[in-house]
């Protein structure tokens, strides 16, 4: 069966003067690829991964292009153009994605970027866009997901608590200011790490990895600091911690489990000034 709005792995049946053409189902009948995306290294019989979508007459085709998002993805895409029936967001194909006024939030305009939901209209079985994402996100439970575990993150919206998101393209998730350290902007795609699933279904996300994890990755990130650095740091347990997020990004919790954990492998020595590498490591660096 033909996925539309997804790749697809089809044969070639015929080359003609238009493109070639790929076999599909009862429902499409055979497919062209454009001559424009034929290569000489495309043969009668070969199979070929394409992604199938609507021309500008609504007829079915195929593309070697790779859009920006498939069918049921969630992603940002620029507004290419307006008209009075609503407005063309770029989506890395010959013919821009379709997102009518209905499906809009807001009037989009032209040359912004916005976070939409790429369906199937029921009706008319064409794609389009929806910026109505809240309607296509489900709740997550504790059999979903499990704490610690790495996600794919969207950034969806800026909010009072931080930034909206969405989880591995089907959960709402929720980045705290005070668990940034770094500048976040809507649309931003990042790797993030599930704290805890809340009642609603909603999960509390952390960018750093959280545990015994966490102190390992970044106390191996200090300790390539100390190297880089004479063996010295000037920071320590006492020290702000603003300048600990300035400098490493990263709580003061996680640095000072960082060091203790250096410490215990006697790896450092904590001085009144910050902490430096052991004698023996540090003649070595």
């Amino acid at each position: 069966m033909i996925k539309l709005g997804d790749y697809n792995t089809l044969k070639i049946l015929r080359h003609t003067d238009p493109g070639i053409y790929l076999e599909g189902d009862e429902t499409t009948g055979d497919i062209l690829l454009p001559k424009r995306y034929v290569t000489n290294e495309m043969h009668d019989g070969d199979e070929v991964q394409v992604f199938v979508y609507l021309d500008q007459e609504e007829r079915i085709i195929a593309t070697t292009e790779t859009p920006l998002a498939k069918v049921n993805e969630f992603a940002c895409l620029e507004v290419a153009w307006t008209n009075q029936y609503g407005a063309f967001l770029n989506w890395g194909l010959m013919k821009d994605l379709f997102c009518p006024f209905r499906e809009q939030k807001q009037r989009m305009q032209r040359g912004k970027r916005y976070i939409v939901y790429i369906k199937e209209d029921e009706a008319s079985h064409r794609l389009m866009a929806t910026a109505k994402v809240e309607k296509y996100l489900h709740p997550a439970s504790v059999e979903d997901v499990s704490h610690g575990q790495s996600c794919d993150c969207l950034v969806w919206q800026k909010t009072d608590l931080g930034f909206k998101t969405i989880v591995d393209n089907r959960y709402q998730g929720q980045l705290y200011d005070n668990q940034l350290f770094q500048p976040l902007h809507s649309g931003d795609r990042l790797t993030a790490y599930i704290d805890h699933v809340r009642q609603d279904g909603k999960i509390d996300l952390t960018l750093q990895p959280t545990g015994r994890r966490q102190t390992l990755d970044f106390a191996e990130v200090l300790l390539r600091y100390l190297y880089e650095n004479n063996g010295r740091c000037n920071l320590g347990d006492n020290s702000p911690a603003e300048l600990i997020a300035d400098r490493f990004q990263v709580s003061k919790k996680t640095f000072k489990r960082a060091v203790g954990d250096l410490y215990r492998r006697r790896i450092i020595a904590i001085t009144d000034d910050g902490i430096q590498l052991v004698s023996a490591q540090a003649e070595d660096c």
